[in-house]
């Protein structure tokens, strides 16, 4: 069940020291004392999962290629907003997709990190970056391959990115 499988990734976060941020469930965040939850825009307000989780939680917002919802969950209190997709992506096939010059011009008017997401590979990450993506969130090009190998490439982005 969802609790049973939360509890064994958080163990695994836990053990690596990487913080634990369960996707789209308050609840589930709450019941296995997670560090964090990450919103869609349908999930519940960002006041509610503060509420739930308390004020060290990590709360991030889905803002997919809109800046003004972006600026509305940074004023709500969020810790980071996310936009995507920005390429196409097995795990959100139907996703609207997203544009770097949003990445842009969030990077000029929010204040709290910027998160990428969708379809993102090694091979087009850096641009994202380079447009002011402060983090790549990645799935397929991680458990798609080797993942310790994949790892290490997403790794050397960040190394040579001008922008951190």
């Amino acid at each position: 069940n969802a609790f049973t499988l939360a509890k064994a990734l958080q163990s695994l976060c836990n053990r690596h020291k990487i913080p634990f941020i369960i996707n789209d469930d308050v609840e589930l965040a709450a019941s296995v004392k997670a560090d964090g939850v990450h919103l869609g825009q349908h999930d519940g307000s960002i006041a509610w999962a503060r509420k739930q989780l308390g004020a060290k939680a990590i709360i991030g917002q889905s803002c997919y290629d809109d800046v003004e919802l972006a600026k509305k969950a940074q004023s709500e209190g969020a810790d980071y907003v996310a936009f995507g997709r920005f390429f196409p992506s097995n795990s959100k096939p139907l996703a609207l997709p997203a544009h770097q010059e949003t990445l842009l011009l969030a990077k000029k008017t929010i204040q709290v990190p910027i998160v990428a997401i969708g379809g993102i590979l090694p091979e087009n990450g850096q641009a994202l970056l380079a447009s002011g993506a402060d983090v790549l969130a990645v799935i397929g090009g991680i458990f798609d391959h080797d993942p310790a190998s994949s790892a290490r490439h997403y790794q050397k982005l960040f190394v040579s990115s001008p922008t951190q």
